[in-house]
């Protein structure tokens, strides 16, 4: 972690870095992808299902957890870091694993999960017959969109991985779930808002925009359809009195516990 369709099927998709440019045409035309509503009451539940407060009409679950009944429902996806099953990464797929120069996983020591190896379009294709059928299955069990996380996660690169690669990658993730009819989630990064057409993501789902300023841009980019989650009660406060209108707010503990469980934190404006 750290959560209006548009697509272009004339340009041609985003480069990898190194010279080659992702399939063009842009994700595929999403038929039937329904997109959020704007400023819809939502809820972040990762860490565990539970039945959603009276006024939530929008709730981001795991992709292991079955969507909450009669509301708009987004399935979790670690797409670009290898979490919860680094070992079952190394022991089955190494190969796919981003390392240093001493060919060590190179980790994301927030959340303590190794980043997946993007650089090439050979390993994206090959990611995506692993995250491909995640998607799938967010499908399958009656998601609305698809949340795939860790998109920044270049940044946790030194360098090794760039936002091109993260766009080529993302591009082929929004595709897979336009053809599923999932709306998908740009998660966090502003710098890759320009290039959200040709990626095609259809909302947001964003973390911490208000302490690290990025609200309005998100804001701007999606016309409201934005799921924002901070995790401290000042900047929660700032977000309400300066967004709480326009903008989706949730206030929610870090390791977002379900509801009952000790240190559980879960407000909206």
């Amino acid at each position: 972690m750290a959560l209006s369709t548009a697509c272009s099927a004339a340009r041609p998709g985003p480069s990898d870095g190194s010279g080659t440019s992702a399939p063009p045409g842009g994700a595929a035309a999403p038929t039937a992808v329904r997109p959020p509503a704007a400023n819809a009451v939502f809820d972040y539940q990762l860490g565990g299902a539970y039945p959603p407060p009276a006024r939530v009409r929008a709730v981001s679950r795991d992709r292991t957890a079955e969507p909450a009944p009669g509301l708009y429902n987004v399935c979790y996806v670690n797409a670009f870091q290898a979490q919860p099953d680094a070992d079952i990464w190394e022991d089955r797929h190494p190969e796919l694993l981003l390392r240093d120069e001493r060919g060590e996983p190179v980790i994301d020591e927030d959340w303590d999960e190794p980043l997946l190896d993007i650089s090439t379009g050979a390993k994206r294709q090959a990611l995506m017959d692993i995250v491909g059928p995640w998607i799938d299955g967010c499908a399958k069990a009656g998601y609305d969109a698809v949340e795939p996380d860790n998109l920044d996660s270049y940044e946790r690169s030194d360098g090794r991985i760039t936002s091109r690669h993260a766009a080529a990658f993302a591009q082929l993730l929004t595709r897979r779930a336009h053809q599923r009819h999932l709306a998908v989630a740009q998660k966090n990064t502003t710098d890759l808002l320009p290039l959200r057409h040709r990626i095609g993501f259809d909302f947001a789902v964003v973390e911490e925009c208000a302490r690290y300023k990025e609200c309005t841009d998100f804001g701007d980019a999606y016309a409201g359809r934005v799921f924002v989650i901070e995790y401290r009660k000042k900047d929660f406060t700032a977000a309400c009195r300066a967004w709480g209108t326009t903008l989706s707010l949730s206030l929610r503990d870090r390791d977002v516990r379900p509801a009952g469980a000790e240190g559980h934190v879960s407000e909206r404006c």
